[in-house]
């Protein structure tokens, strides 16, 4: 997996922290924080299959505006010319 320049903000970031220590955060809330919270510091890459569940997220009405704010931040971080 190649470096991405891009990482993750301070927002997004404490965003995901807090996601992540909510017990009753959603299962597909928590992928995405933690892959937020892989971003931040490490240049790391999202995958594919992440980034298929961000878009479904961004496109379905079931989901909170924070997990929706935790999809943006994984798309926002793409890998581009896949």
């Amino acid at each position: 997996m190649s470096k991405n320049s891009k990482l993750s903000g301070p927002k997004a970031t404490t965003l995901a922290a807090t996601t992540l220590a909510n017990p009753n955060a959603s299962a597909t809330a928590k992928s995405l924080a933690g892959s937020v919270v892989a971003q931040a510091h490490t240049g790391k890459q999202s995958g594919t299959a992440i980034e298929s569940k961000a878009s479904m997220v961004l496109q379905s009405e079931k989901f909170s505006q924070e997990t929706k704010s935790l999809a943006g931040s994984v798309l926002s971080q793409s890998r581009k010319g896949k």
